[in-house]
């Protein structure tokens, strides 16, 4: 499929990057092919795109074959993404609204994969992360953060200054891998900050923990972070003896418990340890 460079689509559509909206388009075509390929054969697979902008990685999912639904609130990326859909007949289609709060009706199992608006990629990433149903309907999530938020999603209490809520809600239940840096010279307008590609896949969810406990649980913990638990903790009902079941010295910081650690204390939480 020959399609028109990004750059002169751009140009036609008169479209600039909206910081208002989060945006920096990536233009660089084998970029947006690798990133593609990390959730692996997209033949035929159902995938969902948050804030597509012009289609850039869009093109590349279509290339490799995914269905893909993508949602975009900024209308004047709608007439480019209606070319992507005459282009890849039946393979594209758009919704015009705010992904946190439009209902996309992808039936059954689909990925997610999306250069996340800065301003929203957390909001949805733990939105994505959250409820009681488990696996979720996602198989994967492969998105794209400020490298800051990325090495948060992976980190572990051997990196104190990046383990937090965000690193025990993405892998309590599931698996959060750095899958590629991308350098702030790939995307136009250029952002200030590096950016990297996180790949999220379920595994199986412990038994007799509340997602909402730990949530809870979570938040309170690293909310005071620089207090002892015994402080950060004594608003959350229950916590405290909790700690004292499971021999967790209240003594010590929250970045300084595993996942493993939070779990078993949302589980005596939850009324099941």
């Amino acid at each position: 499929m020959n399609l028109p460079p990004l750059r002169e689509v751009i140009a036609r559509h008169g479209l600039q990057a909206s910081k208002a909206l989060g945006q920096n388009f990536l233009l660089d075509e084998q970029l947006l092919d690798r990133i593609a390929a990390i959730p692996g054969k997209l033949k035929d697979a159902d995938v969902l795109e948050v804030g597509p902008g012009p289609g850039g990685l869009t093109r590349a999912l279509l290339r490799a074959g995914a269905k893909v639904t993508a949602i975009e609130m900024d209308r004047r990326c709608l007439p480019a993404l209606a070319e992507l859909s005459e282009a890849f007949p039946g393979q594209l289609r758009v919704i015009e609204g705010d992904a946190t709060k439009v209902a996309h009706g992808i039936e059954g199992p689909f990925h997610i994969v999306a250069n996340l608006p800065y301003n929203v990629g957390t909001a949805l990433f733990t939105g994505w992360l959250g409820g009681e149903a488990w696996p979720p309907q996602w198989q994967s999530l492969t998105l794209m953060f400020q490298q800051e938020v990325a090495q948060r999603i992976i980190a572990t209490p051997a990196d104190p200054s990046a383990f937090g809520r965000l690193a025990v809600l993405s892998q309590w239940r599931s698996e959060s891998t750095l899958a590629m840096k991308v350098h702030r010279s790939a995307f136009t307008p250029p952002p200030k900050v590096m950016s990297a590609i996180v790949h999220v896949t379920p595994k199986a969810m412990p038994e007799g923990v509340s997602a909402r406990v730990l949530e809870r649980l979570t938040e309170a913990a690293f909310g005071q972070r620089r207090k002892m638990l015994r402080q950060s903790l004594k608003g959350l009902p229950g916590a405290l003896d909790a700690l004292a079941a499971l021999n967790i010295d209240a003594q010590r910081r929250a970045e300084t418990l595993s996942v493993a650690e939070f779990v078993g204390i949302a589980r005596v939480l939850s009324g099941t340890g």
